[in-house]
């Protein structure tokens, strides 16, 4: 398969200016912050930027490595991602923060395999779909096995705890299995029958439940469950229309947790205001615009499923982290694509693209 000499200016320029928005975000709600923790005000913006360069040197990569080689790579790609989640349970490996154990200590560097995960799974999905064609239509030869993969993905987040990621991952998943033609009959039984599922993981375990209760109501304990959410608001209405300026929001300054991670978009709110946030939800429109364009131009079944997987694994997450922030859904602990901290989501998520570009750059990928 020949490639083409252009690159799709378009998803390349959303990407490369979500990342500098991301960059500048990062610093702007974590420098005073990190002064007082690290006594170093560049400490996060350092390794963001060392993220970046890194996940940019991948993505580049990506583009340019003919993406039908990852039919090859689908099975053995998901199997490692597989392990490293199994060795976050190793003693002395898996890093415990806030009560999670998603982060592993590698020699030099921590990773958050969930994050992995989420790729491997796209390329293993596309890869198997491509291959099965019609027989996904059938429940043992199609439809069961994609289950019990899912099922055993699911059981391992779960474990650690991350109920954020292991729905995002069956979202795409099911998102997935849709477009290639799995019957409804299949789907439906199974979503009813994981209803009662997730009632009991929410409600039987006490902060998801509180969580619930502080979307629900966060006025009825602002000063514990509902203080995050509270703080969000109170960032977005500081913000007004046009934001009370780059690196002046207040809601940083110890009031709004995480605010360098998974509010970093309330940061926005309150620094860029209505006028910023439209313009992040904006880009992230575009750019699934963009995935789905590569998607439906695609002949190949394969790059066809792997763009609209990526494309949906991206979209999703990042409605999902707006929707938290305005308080549409309850807190989940999900990094916002590209923008918020966080190396393993920034490099996955230009490793998606950079493979979104291939697809699109290859012969294979055109009307």
């Amino acid at each position: 398969m020949t490639l083409r000499r252009d690159v799709d200016t378009t998803l390349l320029l959303l990407t490369v200016s979500l990342t500098c928005i991301g960059v500048v975000m990062v610093y702007s709600s974590s420098a005073i912050m990190a002064a007082d923790r690290f006594h170093d005000g560049f400490y996060f913006l350092k390794r963001q930027l060392l993220y970046a360069l890194v996940g940019f040197v991948l993505m580049a990569f990506m583009t340019y490595f003919n993406y039908n080689n990852w039919r090859k790579l689908a099975v053995i790609s998901l199997l490692g991602s597989i392990v490293l989640l199994a060795l976050l349970f190793v003693p002395g490996l898996g890093v415990r923060v806030g009560g999670a154990m998603r982060w592993l200590r590698l020699p030099g560097l921590t990773i958050q395999p969930a994050e992995l995960v989420k790729l491997t799974l796209v390329l293993y999905l596309a890869h198997s779909l491509s291959r099965k064609k019609d027989k996904v239509r059938l429940f043992l030869k199609g439809y069961l096995p994609y289950m019990i993969v899912l099922g055993l993905l699911l059981i391992m987040l779960l474990k650690q705890p991350d109920l954020g990621s292991a729905m995002i991952i069956a979202g795409v998943a099911l998102g997935m299995l849709i477009v290639s033609g799995v019957r409804w009959r299949y789907i439906l039984p199974t979503i009813l029958m994981t209803l009662p599922l997730v009632y009991f993981l929410v409600m039987q375990v006490d902060y998801r439940r509180r969580r619930i209760m502080a979307f629900l109501d966060p006025w009825d304990d602002p000063f514990d469950t509902g203080f995050q959410i509270i703080q969000s608001m109170v960032a977005f209405g500081k913000g007004g229309v046009l934001g009370q300026g780059l690196g002046v929001g207040e809601q940083k300054l110890f009031y709004l947790p995480e605010a360098h991670t998974d509010f970093i978009f309330s940061v926005i709110g309150e620094e860029l205001g209505l006028v910023g946030t439209f313009i992040i939800a904006a880009l992230f429109l575009m750019l699934i615009l963009c995935g789905i364009r590569i998607a439906l131009r695609c002949q190949d079944p394969f790059g066809k499923y792997l763009a609209f997987g990526l494309t949906l694994l991206l979209g999703l997450e990042a409605f999902v982290n707006l929707a938290v922030c305005m308080g549409l859904l309850p807190t989940k602990g999900l990094a916002l694509p590209f923008i918020s901290y966080g190396g393993t989501s920034l490099v996955v998520s230009l490793i998606a693209v950079g493979i979104m570009l291939n697809i699109s750059n290859s012969q294979g990928g055109t009307a």
